[in-house]
């Protein structure tokens, strides 16, 4: 390679673009080889765009010339070059394209390198500064380019991964993009045809172009897409290095899905639920979406239409015989033909996961705990769908805490006569389990969901009855009054008692709409609960979620009659300074029952103050 002998115009590299080149210049990475991978992914995307707009434009250059890719070395001069047909650059595009990079993506690069010690090039694509990795081997690189516009000039770019670049003009005849690499001397390896056919098929095997290394007039990679390839002849193997090109992602999927379908539409789908539900900051996919294809050709490298919102966390392809050519991506998402695709796709990741749910019911359990929020909000905003998610739902309840189970595993756990599915909504799975509302559900032996993410009040919205069966939250369950026991019948007689819910009334005076008698009650001193007409509790919790301001209406206070410390109480002298702190305590600590204590370390004077009280009585 020849510096440029025709006059050029020099650029700085912005500072960021600086602090990278030089990490990858100065740095050590495990694998260099990423940066062939790359280039290669590069040209595929050029490749794929020239294929696109050829479909509609037929003012093109070269329009008869083959869409491929050619890699030929020099060993002695240690020279490797890249050539593609694509869609090319004019001047400004190189310009743009490989003299800046996204500020965002530069920094959030220089950054993750900062942290971590870790092999950056595994990663490096994922922040829009995939080209660059090409410095880790090269002291130099020119890449010339033509666009496939006829009346554009070819433009030649030059750099050493200094400060500067240069740009001129270019004798290049042909459409496309041409990288000259002057590699370094430990990185002489990859002047190796054999090295990089290795590398090829390790990491661009799919790339749906053909990729001719030296003089051989045959693809080195394979090239059919593997979502069109008979699922017999696919390996474990290939489909996992498939999942790693297509999402960066190193942890192993949960579940695939490969689907080859001719009625009523030729459809060809091979999708993935991902190891983990949020999506790596190494991730390829900047954003949700499946890739589409028609015929093997990239329409929409991001769909959204082709699953609903709640299983946006796939990734995969989808490739249709039906989808018209001359399709463009503008109006891709108005064809008829995408309702359809959707409900095909759609029963097909259902059924994927209903079939997961049978045969292994440990490995979705790994799937409910990354990925069941995202089912629940599909009960919350696909009341229509929300027949077919049902199944899919996992629940832990109060009988069966360490467990997830089905709606209808604990429909088959259900008393004889029970008609009603009940649940409570708390904080955390432990703290709930303690909630003074299941007293009556304990000593019964019934079934309770617990249900404890934020995500479950907002689809307790769409989720109102299962089968024949409705949901009811215990707090508000109308319940036939319980058969009292011995220690029971032993109630605080009635004048006392109502001597002791006036005390209650004074004490804690506005802070409640009324103070009652429970019949609910066996185990816990008092309960609060909302009067009627008030927004029931998992709506409360929607609005506290979302931030919005709502009246909170005044709770009223239920007390136990049975309950020891009440009858304690109800000896000790009107007003007194330990029945006030008792009464105190019996609210505030039904407040944090319910997650609605504003201040909890308010209450550690308090008690304190019992203690000492306590003591005190002990001595005595």
């Amino acid at each position: 390679m020849t510096e440029p002998t025709v006059s050029s115009e020099s650029f700085s590299f912005k500072a960021e673009t600086k602090q990278l080149l030089n990490i990858l210049i100065h740095s050590l990475y495990k694998e260099r080889e990423v940066f062939l991978r790359e280039l290669l992914s590069n040209a595929s995307d050029a490749l794929n765009r020239m294929r696109f707009e050829m479909l509609t434009e037929q003012n093109v250059l070269d329009k008869e010339a083959e869409l491929r890719i050619r890699i030929t070395v020099d060993k002695e001069a240690r020279l490797l070059i890249i050539q593609d047909s694509g869609i090319g650059m004019t001047r400004a595009e190189i310009i743009e394209n490989l003299g800046t990079i996204a500020q965002s993506g530069a920094r959030k690069f220089i950054e993750a390198a900062k942290e971590q010690k870790s092999d950056f090039a595994q990663v490096i694509g994922q922040f829009g500064v995939g080209f660059y990795s090409i410095f880790m081997v090269a002291e130099s690189v020119r890449v010339s380019s033509r666009s496939f516009r006829p009346e554009a000039a070819a433009v030649s770019w030059y750099a050493t991964g200094e400060d500067n670049f240069e740009v001129t003009a270019a004798d290049m005849a042909e459409r496309g993009t041409k990288i000259e690499i002057k590699l370094k001397e430990d990185a002489a390896e990859f002047a190796d045809e054999y090295r990089l056919k290795n590398i090829i098929h390790k990491h661009s095997d799919y790339i749906g172009f053909p990729i001719y290394l030296g003089a051989e007039e045959k693809p080195v990679n394979k090239q059919t897409s593997l979502w069109r390839t008979a699922r017999p002849e696919i390996t474990e193997e290939q489909y996992a290095d498939f999942y790693r090109q297509l999402t960066l992602d190193f942890e192993a999927p949960l579940l695939r899905t490969h689907n080859v379908s001719d009625a009523p539409v030729q459809l060809y789908t091979l999708l993935f639920v991902p190891g983990k539900g949020e999506r790596g900051m190494f991730s390829v996919r900047k954003e949700d979406g499946l890739k589409l294809y028609s015929r093997n050709i990239l329409i929409d490298e991001y769909n959204k239409d082709l699953l609903p919102e709640y299983l946006r966390f796939m990734q995969g392809v989808v490739d249709s015989e039906d989808l018209p050519l001359n399709v463009s991506r503008e109006t891709v998402q108005a064809s008829g033909l995408m309702p359809l695709l959707k409900r095909i796709v759609t029963g097909q990741v259902f059924k994927e996961l209903e079939n997961l749910a049978k045969t292994d019911p440990e490995k979705y359990q790994a799937f409910w705990t990354e990925f069941g929020g995202y089912l629940k909000q599909g009960i919350a905003s696909n009341a229509a769908e929300a027949d077919k998610i049902q199944p899919l739902l996992r629940f832990r309840t109060n009988l069966h805490p360490e467990n997830w189970s089905a709606l209808e595993e604990y429909v088959g756990r259900m008393a004889e006569g029970q008609k009603t599915i009940y649940y409570i909504v708390g904080d955390d799975p432990k703290s709930v389990l303690r909630s003074p509302h299941l007293d009556y559900f304990h000593k019964q032996g019934t079934e309770v969901l617990l249900l404890t993410d934020a995500m479950d009040s907002f689809m307790l919205m769409g989720l109102h009855q299962y089968k024949e069966f409705e949901l009811q939250n215990v707090a508000q369950a109308e319940l036939p009054e319980q058969p009292q026991t011995e220690n029971e019948a032993e109630k605080i007689p009635e004048t006392d008692f109502n001597a002791l819910v006036e005390r209650f009334k004074q004490t804690l005076s506005e802070r409640i709409s009324d103070v009652r008698a429970s019949t609910r009650l066996s185990q816990s001193v008092a309960r609060l609960v909302d009067p009627e007409g008030a927004l029931n509790p998992e709506m409360q919790r929607v609005y506290k979620y979302l931030g919005k301001d709502f009246e909170v209406s005044k709770k009223i206070l239920e007390l136990n009659p049975s309950h020891p410390i009440l009858k304690t109480m109800a000896g000790l002298a009107p007003a007194s300074e330990l029945q006030t702190l008792i009464i105190e305590q019996i609210y505030d600590s039904a407040l944090l029952a319910e997650g609605l204590h504003p201040d909890p370390s308010s209450m550690v004077q308090r008690i304190q103050q019992l203690m000492a009280a306590a003591l005190g009585t002990a001595k005595e």
